[in-house]
């Protein structure tokens, strides 16, 4: 049987906090030794990550130990944005159930399918018939789409998901965990292979603002025309009385591109968003953080509390529908963007909140990411603005 636990603790000595959850969470579990943890650790901790991690590692009885920085910690319903934060998962089950192994490649700039050689060389040997590569990478220095893209063609058929790790701006750099080993500039994980069944999900903070258009007209990364109009003027439209204040738009309209080529619309879990980098009246155009091409359809969307609740419920209520058939989930990770906490909602824990009300008490740990890595459309994505669920369960067996 798989068995997850998850624990938290603010205490700021950080040998104490990292002892504090790992217990708690090997509690939780029911197990006194793990298969393995996942720690995620506030910048509060900064200097002694090598000491947490070495610590989840000897109370949680395994090597197996990865994680990352994170501006905040979930655990449970408990969600903390800021301070002195750490939380840990721990499973365990039976070798032929759900086994771990880490990976660690260090130097990303300008080598992305270098990374993605090296992360599938480190974890190919290990696949089984259920796979989930939990990946975090330092958001300041990995190249997303491209590594993404050249890990989906070295391991076709697994199933990928993280996060970036993140900070809260007071050093400027991001680590990822791998055993006792602290990096920028890396990319560490775990794959979790076996025989179980895993429930992937994602939720997103925007929803579309009108109906999609079509470019007309571009150039690199900027949009000169949308449906034979100055894309300025449609994207003014679309800010409605945003527009008025453009720093203030930027932060709260972005552009939706559907994962579909070819697709002449916009549909619910079927698009990625990216960030409008720069709009000009005076010139009639947008500037945004990726290349259009004349013939591509997008849309505009806007980033709101009520908008991004609609869509956790549903998605809430659509992974109910899928595990009705499965043994009910022995623990699952939530990657959850910075930009979706109480700084959306006004209020704190509040996905978290909606997560066990919908789902029960399923032992979940997580981090506020810089970006989220999940499947969407059948393909692996870099998300913004998103929360990724995964959750595991044992299969369900039947009794002869």
């Amino acid at each position: 049987m798989i068995r997850g636990g998850v624990g938290f603790s603010n205490a700021r000595n950080p040998r104490s906090a990292a002892a504090e959850a790992t217990a708690a969470a090997l509690a939780q579990a029911g197990i006194a030794r793990a298969t393995g943890a996942l720690c995620f650790a506030t910048p509060a901790y900064g200097a002694a990550y090598p000491m947490i991690l070495r610590t989840v590692a000897s109370e949680a009885g395994t090597r197996e130990v990865a994680g990352c920085s994170s501006m905040g910690v979930i655990a449970g319903e408990t969600e903390i944005e800021s301070g002195h934060a750490l939380a840990v998962l721990v499973f365990g089950g039976d070798e032929s159930e759900i086994r771990a192994t880490l990976f660690f490649v260090p130097t990303l700039r300008g080598r992305a399918a270098g990374v993605a050689t090296d992360v599938a060389s480190a974890v190919r040997s290990k696949l089984d018939k259920s796979n989930l590569l939990i990946l975090f990478a330092d958001t300041y220095n990995f190249e997303a789409e491209a590594t993404l893209e050249a890990l989906g063609t070295e391991l076709p058929g697994v199933t990928i998901a993280g996060g970036g790790a993140s900070e809260d701006g007071s050093i400027g750099e991001t680590f990822v965990f791998c055993g006792d080993t602290i990096s920028s500039n890396a990319v560490s994980g775990m794959l979790l292979s076996g025989d179980f069944e895993l429930t992937l999900a994602n939720t997103i903070a925007c929803g579309l603002i009108g109906t999609a258009h079509r470019v007309t007209a571009a150039r690199d990364n900027i949009v000169i025309e949308l449906d034979g109009r100055p894309a300025y003027e449609v994207f003014t439209e679309a800010a409605g009385p945003l527009a008025d204040d453009l720093r203030r738009a930027l932060g709260y309209i972005f552009v939706a591109i559907p994962i579909y080529e070819n697709a002449t619309t916009i549909e619910r879990g079927e698009f990625v968003v990216r960030n409008i980098v720069g709009a000009s009246e005076e010139h009639g155009v947008i500037a945004v953080a990726f290349q259009p091409k004349v013939g591509d359809t997008i849309g505009f969307v806007l980033r709101d509390a009520e908008r991004s609740r609609q869509d956790l419920k549903a998605t809430l209520d659509d992974v109910n529908d899928r595990l009705a058939a499965n043994t009910p989930p022995a623990f699952g990770l939530y990657f959850n963007c910075v930009s979706r906490g109480s700084g959306l909602y006004n209020i704190p824990g509040h996905d978290s909140a909606y997560i066990r009300r919908a789902l029960g008490p399923i032992p979940i740990a997580g981090f506020f990411t810089g970006f989220e890595i999940s499947s969407l459309a059948e393909q692996t994505s870099l998300l913004q603005y998103s929360g990724v669920l995964a959750l595991i369960s044992g299969k369900r067996r039947t009794v002869v």
